[in-house]
């Protein structure tokens, strides 16, 4: 009899044990989370969802209209990655809010490109030209990294993300310099030599990225967005199976016969 009673009491335990193991087996390894602001991030996140999950991977793509809870959250651990952020943007919430979330691989860029109606290439600016470029510090810095870049005027640091005017150590075709909220620059483009332009309000204002634009950012621009994580799970094997999905010739092809040139792979 105790010795039955023994084996009920084992039995028990055993099934005790397995009740308990299956929550933890219930698929969440199986799925990750992932943050994005909905164009072009979750969109692309949309498109690779089906091939990830013939791979065994779910993704749960989580959309928000910010650029803050995105990082909070999975800082926090309440979601595992995300998928909206330039790598200067990245630096900065870092330091300014003490997280440690590092950039996994880059996917993709959406262009600053430098626009005219009175000139068909940048040689032909004359001297004295007004450009015109976004008064926002980060855009601001963007519009002259480009111009560096392509030799019309040189930065004291050409890596620097947040150069100003200050920065600018040579300008010489003696370029008048006006600094304009980014969503007034196609409204002004008749009126200045050259105007740097976001791809979203170029595409507003009907310019053609690909067509159109006399300078465009490349896939070595600073300013490319970042899929994001943490220290302890960026070489987790479903973090790096997204990041493979999100720089592969599939998504490549998808954006360029997506967004013409709004959205441009940086792999």
């Amino acid at each position: 009899m105790v010795a039955r009673r023994a084996l009920l009491v084992s039995l028990a335990v055993l099934s005790l044990a397995a009740c308990g193991k299956k929550p933890a087996a219930s698929g969440a390894g199986d799925t990750l989370t992932v943050a994005a602001t909905a164009v072009p991030h979750a969109e692309v996140l949309e498109f690779i969802k089906p091939k990830l999950a013939a791979e065994g991977l779910k993704i749960d793509v989580k959309v928000f209209n910010d650029y803050v809870q995105p990082n909070i959250q999975v800082a926090e651990k309440r979601l595992d990655v995300n998928y909206f952020q330039t790598l200067p943007y990245l630096e900065t919430f870092n330091a300014d809010k003490g997280t440690t979330l590092i950039p996994v691989i880059g996917v993709h860029i959406e262009p600053l490109g430098a626009y005219s109606r009175k000139v068909k290439a940048i040689g032909e600016l004359p001297d004295g030209a007004v450009v015109a470029i976004p008064n926002e510090g980060s855009n601001e810095g963007r519009a002259l990294l480009l111009l560096a870049r392509n030799g019309v005027i040189t930065l004291g640091d050409p890596k620097k993300a947040l150069s100003t005017l200050k920065d600018i150590t040579a300008n010489p075709r003696n370029l008048k310099f006006k600094e304009l909220e980014g969503a007034t620059l196609p409204r002004v483009l008749d009126q200045v030599d050259l105007a740097v332009i976001n791809t979203n309000y170029a595409l507003d204002a009907k310019l053609d990225p690909s067509k159109d634009a006399l300078l465009i950012e490349d896939k070595n621009s600073p300013y490319v967005n970042y899929l994001v994580g943490r220290p302890d799970n960026k070489d987790d094997p479903r973090v790096q199976k997204l990041a493979k999905a999100l720089t592969s010739p599939e998504v490549k092809a998808f954006m360029e016969q997506k967004y013409h040139g709004a959205v441009v792979p940086a792999f």
